[in-house]
Order: C-alpha cells, then sequence, then structure tokens
C-alpha cells in the first residue's frame, strides 16, 4: 500500500508534518512497515480540502486530529 501525503505550503500550514509523524509511529507501533510505503508530494491540487492523502489512488482529507481514525478505518483496516 503507498500512502503519499502532501507537503506543500498549503498543507504544511495545516499540519502536514504532523500527519507525517504520526502515520510513521503508527505505523511503526502496528508493525507494518513492510506493508505500507510512506511518502510525501508537492501539491495534490486540493489545497482547500486541508492536509491531502492519496492511498493507493483514492484521496482524503486528514487533519492531525483526525490521524488515527483515518490510520485505522484506511490503512490498517486494508492491509
Amino acid at each position: 500500500m503507498k500512502v503519499t501525503v502532501c507537503i506543500g505550503s498549503s498543507c504544511h500550514i495545516k499540519g502536514s508534518r504532523q500527519v507525517v509523524e504520526q502515520l510513521q509511529k503508527l505505523v511503526a507501533e502496528h508493525n507494518i512497515e513492510d506493508k505500507v510505503e510512506l511518502g510525501g508530494t508537492f501539491c495534490l491540487g486540493n489545497c482547500q480540502r486541508g492536509v491531502c492523502v492519496m492511498v493507493d489512488d483514492a484521496f482524503h482529507s486528514v487533519s492531525p486530529e483526525s490521524v488515527g481514525a483515518f490510520f485505522e478505518t484506511e490503512i490498517l483496516a486494508k492491509v
């Protein structure tokens, strides 16, 4: 599974660094590093929707506050 987080200026202001750090921690805690590839990119084209995250080909809007729920439903449940 490929998870790509936007680290462009708009998403950075909305907390992309915290989202990346929390995702890294959750992936490590659940020992799924071999199943999840975390990456960053500049601008996914949906700046108005918050921190943009792509899981494979599906777009998601994530905030630092919603990372836990996002991880449970969109990553952990699918690996």
